[in-house]
């Protein structure tokens, strides 16, 4: 079984930002959501791996495979093309919720935007609230 490669380390999020971000806008984008983030899960921004910025932890255990390991409640990444939004964790209240957000484009459970201001960030606040009473009461 192949180990999971991205792992909470101890590098700075601040840091990160201040010389991952390609643009300015970007760094602002990216330093409130720190602050949505922080305040929302009310945990500190630790690195995950060399580009994501995570809030929280748990262990998982797949239910499809023997893959298990750590990973963080939400969290985002500033990347070139667009800012990473791992917010998402498919429950139902959460698909009538993204007919709200705005301007996005969706992953394999991850949510694009290009920048804050595209979105309704009280929308997307709830998303990123339902995400984690999920997991938490998925994983006591």
């Amino acid at each position: 079984m192949a180990e999971l490669k991205t792992k909470q380390n101890e590098a700075n999020a601040i840091e990160f930002i201040n010389s991952y971000a390609d643009s300015e806008q970007k760094r602002k984008d990216s330093l409130e959501l720190l602050k949505i983030m922080s305040n929302l899960s009310q945990k500190e921004p630790k690195m995950w791996g060399d580009s994501i910025i995570g809030f929280g932890s748990y262990h998982y255990k797949s239910e499809r495979s023997r893959q298990e390991g750590d990973w963080f409640f939400i969290g985002f990444s500033p990347r070139k093309a667009a800012i990473s939004l791992y917010i998402y964790s498919g429950l139902p209240q959460q698909e009538i919720l993204l007919n709200e957000l705005g301007k996005y484009k969706m992953g394999k459970g991850c949510i694009y935007i290009k920048k804050l201001s595209d979105i309704n960030l009280e929308i997307l606040e709830k998303i990123m609230s339902e995400t984690i009473v999920f997991l938490q009461s998925k994983n006591k």
